[in-house]
């Protein structure tokens, strides 16, 4: 079996984001990158499949310039088999990422295509539901659970109600959730080792070209300073506060 898991990279989460003065973009000076940590979840997953008794091979795919290649080794040091990185250096949308995956997934015949359900820099979640459209696979988003056998894949998926289970006939997608699992560190002899895994380097122009942008961030900003919380003595001075000042109780 082999599973295609598309990365990207994002700013580490417990960096402190800040906005440029010109609201054009975050700061990323000096701000630590990582693997986006649903995508994570994904390789971790993938391994699990594989510890589980199945034969499996691993193929990471990304897009970027060549500053992406570190986290996407780290993904290679946890245990994935190569790497394919779509060279880009053009800003990227949901809508320009889909079709520059299709053609590596027609490429690569995967059987299965396990990603994060979203990235944390753009939290748009699009990519995955996108990509399963474009291809005409099934697919099961924020996933907290994974069961692959004899040809079907069986996923818990958390939904507001509660969990859901859904199954499909393989090749299809899944996103993965947080509760999925819990992503294991990479040790120094697979560290080393990583550094001499495939890493195949592919053009835009090999995979059609790079549609046109339809989205553009016009301004960012940063959220308002929240204002300090009050202390109240008792349940008669919070309900006369909420009614006189915040005026939401009449």
């Amino acid at each position: 079996m082999k599973i295609l898991i598309p990365m990207s990279r994002t700013e580490d989460p417990y960096a402190k984001i800040l906005v440029r003065a010109d609201g054009s973009d975050i700061n990323r000076d000096n701000v630590a990158m990582v693997i986006n940590p649903f995508d994570e979840i994904a390789v971790e997953e993938a391994l699990r499949l594989r510890e589980a008794g199945n034969e499996v091979e691993i193929v990471m795919v990304c897009i970027g310039g060549s500053e992406v290649e570190k986290e996407v080794r780290r993904a290679l040091a946890m245990g994935a088999d190569r790497a394919i990185r779509i060279d880009c250096s053009e800003e990227l949308s949901p809508e320009r990422v889909t079709p520059l995956l299709a053609p590596v997934v027609e490429k690569e015949s995967p059987d299965l295509i396990i990603m994060g359900k979203q990235s944390i820099d753009g939290d748009s979640g699009q990519v995955p539901q996108r990509l399963a459209q474009r291809l005409n696979w099934p697919q099961a988003t924020f996933a907290s659970d994974l069961k692959v056998q004899d040809g079907k894949a069986t996923v818990v998926r958390e939904i507001d109600g509660g969990l859901e289970t859904v199954a499909f006939d393989l090749p299809g997608i899944v996103s993965t959730d947080l509760r999925l699992n819990e992503p294991r560190l990479p040790k120094l002899p697979d560290i080393m080792k990583a550094k001499k895994k495939p890493f195949e380097v592919m053009g835009v122009d090999d995979l059609g070209g790079l549609p046109a942008q339809p989205v553009t961030v016009v301004h960012l900003a940063a959220p308002p300073e929240r204002e300090a919380g009050q202390m109240v003595e008792d349940i008669n001075e919070l309900v006369a506060k909420l009614r006189d000042e915040a005026k939401v109780l009449s």
